[in-house]
């Protein structure tokens, strides 16, 4: 229950990253991109195919070292229905190697529209007498902005189907505290978001001591994640913001317990595109995102120490 599965596989890489696959075009290896071109045309296919090969050679190198990736949603819908199909069997692939998978998608809605997202994405599709998992993911980011309503479905698929959900709390983005920082009765918004989860993940309690309702909190905001960590000690972190946000691993130390748990750091462009900043061969695109992949392990367990259970 909670994030058992994924805190389990964390100990065993010794490694809290989760590998971002955000597969924007300009990020690709231009020899992938012209052999695809070739076959399929300037078209989504194409397209399609590109993303699918790069996203493999990715998990093939990573799936050692890093225990989860987190295909964003958007990079693939912006291919069509080919994207949706090759996010399909990203997820697939990643899941056929031992990945546990994030879908970043920030879905948020209420009534039947909710329960359609989280039967899409954590629970069931029933098709006559029959039923189907659309997308098989371990986790689904939400955005819990429209209240308890646009949440409870997707908490109810978690606890049915032994999945997790990270709801927005303080996001990494510049302008997060337009709205999330303004106080209601002296305190920030972001607060009383962590409050709700708190009160949503009691039904679904991990053995590890974490709720399986975590909080997306940014690395580009070490003061708030120690506020949030300290209020809140049993929810888990997913945390963006690292490297290319400028977040480090300094920066993210309160977010973790004694034990060297309670958050999983995320980086998409730093260890993806980990080639560019190398000015390596591009062929060599994923040896370069495993040996990012290692420096950020290293940087990060200099500063939490060794992780167990």
């Amino acid at each position: 229950m909670g994030f058992d599965r994924l805190i389990e596989k964390i100990c065993e890489k010794q490694n809290p990253t989760v590998v971002g696959l955000d597969p924007a075009l300009d990020l690709i290896p231009v020899f992938l991109k012209e052999r695809y071109y070739k076959e399929y045309g300037e078209t989504l296919l194409g397209a399609a195919e590109v993303v699918l090969e790069f996203n493999k050679r990715l998990i093939d190198a990573l799936c050692g070292i890093v225990p989860a990736v987190k295909p964003q949603l958007a990079f693939y819908e912006a291919l069509g229905y080919e994207g949706m199909r090759v996010f399909y069997d990203t997820v697939k692939y990643a899941k056929e190697e031992g990945l546990y998978v994030i879908a970043d998608a920030k879905r948020g809605d209420i009534g039947s529209t909710a329960s359609a997202y989280a039967n899409a994405f954590l629970g069931v599709t029933r098709v006559g007498a029959s039923e189907h998992s659309p997308f098989p993911v371990d986790a689904l980011t939400v955005n819990a902005y429209l209240g308890s309503d646009g949440v409870m479905p997707f908490i109810n698929a978690c606890e049915v189907h032994d999945k997790g959900v990270f709801v927005l709390v303080k996001t990494s983005n510049p302008s997060s505290g337009e709205l999330q920082d303004r106080k209601i009765d002296d305190m920030p918004v972001y607060m009383h978001m962590g409050d709700m989860l708190q009160k949503w993940g009691e039904s679904v309690m991990g053995k590890y001591g974490y709720t399986g309702v975590g909080a997306v909190v940014g690395a580009t905001y070490p003061e708030q994640i120690k506020s949030v960590r300290e209020r809140f000690p049993s929810i888990f972190f997913l945390i963006p913001g690292y490297g290319a946000q400028g977040g480090t691993a300094k920066d993210l130390f309160a977010a973790f317990d004694k034990r060297g748990l309670g958050g999983l750091v995320n980086s998409s462009r730093g260890i993806m595109a980990a080639y560019q900043k190398e000015k390596c061969d591009e062929k060599d695109f994923a040896g370069a995102a495993y040996r990012e992949a290692v420096r950020m392990k290293d940087d990060l367990l200099s500063v939490i120490g060794e992780i167990g259970l």
